[in-house]
């Protein structure tokens, strides 16, 4: 039976043979040599041999996908990035002044947050969240410990397609980017990062597991106030295993880098991800019914709100949707309208039974 396509921001839809496998492997893991554990992960100690290849090979293989230069730290954390944005600056600002580029709801809860543990900064930002300044423009203070962006805002559907270069810019501060909902959607450019950080629910695997990925020279700089779980250098020197790490989460995620492996890599779903976004934003261009308000320049391949024209008829949109098998359609609470999340794991089908329905509820209306 076909599963109903589900459009949830996060947590976010994962690969049915990914969810099928772990469901396999749910009463007893299996050792690459052929073993049995006689246990599940969320069984096992995290300090086991079973555990300790799931680990090893779950980093060696985003290492591999992401293209992460060696002098680059991947760490497994918790708090997702909601914790981040205060992880962040306890690790890197050293309690001075930090840089924040506002493009929507995440970068400015990025902001506030940060301002607890430093002089946080609004280098720009855009009104109605629906554009990203021109970076030419950015008021970047040369006290800046680092500059932040959200690099996809899930919320408002913005996403920079290329990172900033802040050495061309002038500034010789690491970019800080939260990447949460578009990290293994595209390739990324590391000799403009510093740091790198996102929760897992959307494209990586279940809520739960947190991903920093921390250019070294920036370790050994947190605050001593700092909690030793959340110290980037702590962490990287205990392997992701200072404390009690999120190990089915790692499990997870380790199944989908597998899984995104054996159907190209990153660059197969970057070539699906820019078809499935180009077939949905083709039809709401082309309709009068609805309508989405972004910058085409930069709007996000991952997350596509749009709003109805008569919004009165929203209910019915959505109970329409339910009955078609397209789940979990509505907007933001805080923007509200519609948005459709369409991450690695949704098919070209997916959107392609959105675009039907979207047609046909149109064509009902009129």
């Amino acid at each position: 039976m076909q599963r109903p396509y589900n459009f949830s921001a996060g947590p976010a839809t994962m690969p049915a043979a990914v969810l099928q496998r772990a469901a396999d492997e749910m009463l007893d893991w299996p050792f690459p040599d052929g073993r049995r554990s006689g246990m599940g992960v969320m069984e096992m100690s995290h300090r086991s041999e079973a555990f300790g290849l799931i680990l090893e090979q779950a980093l060696a293989d985003l290492r591999e996908l992401l293209a992460i230069p060696e002098h680059f730290r991947i760490l497994f954390m918790q708090g997702g990035a909601l914790a981040e944005n205060a992880i962040v600056p306890l690790n890197l600002s050293r309690g001075e002044a930090a840089g924040f580029v506002v493009t929507g709801s995440w970068s400015q809860k990025s902001l506030a947050e940060a301002g607890k543990y430093c002089q946080a900064q609004l280098v720009a930002t855009c009104d109605g969240y629906t554009g990203i300044p021109d970076p030419a423009g950015w008021h970047i203070d040369g006290r800046n410990r680092y500059l932040h962006i959200c690099s996809n805002e899930t919320i408002h559907g913005v996403e920079f397609h290329t990172l900033p270069d802040l050495a061309a810019l002038g500034c010789d501060i690491p970019l800080v980017i939260d990447f949460s909902s578009h990290v293994l959607s595209r390739p990324i450019d590391w000799s403009r990062v510093g740091l790198a950080f996102g929760g897992a629910q959307k494209n990586i695997g279940p809520a739960g597991l947190t991903l920093v990925v921390v250019r070294e020279d920036l370790l050994g700089q947190a605050l001593p106030a700092c909690p030793s779980a959340f110290n980037y250098e702590i962490v990287a020197k205990n392997n992701s295993m200072y404390n009690t790490p999120p190990t089915y989460a790692i499990y997870m995620a380790g199944l989908i880098f597998q899984w995104i492996k054996a159907r190209g890599g990153v660059a197969a779903m970057e070539a699906q991800n820019i078809a499935k976004a180009e077939l949905l934003y083709h039809f709401i261009d082309q309709s009068a019914f609805y309508r989405n308000d972004v910058d085409p320049a930069v709007r996000s391949r991952m997350n596509v709100p749009f709003f109805l024209a008569d919004e009165s008829r929203n209910a019915a949109f959505l109970e329409g949707a339910r009955e078609r098998g397209l789940l979990q359609l509505k907007g933001h609470k805080s923007v509200g309208g519609m948005r459709a999340s369409i991450y690695n794991a949704m098919p070209l089908a997916g959107v392609q039974a959105l675009v039907d329905y979207l047609r046909d509820f149109e064509a009902e209306q009129a």
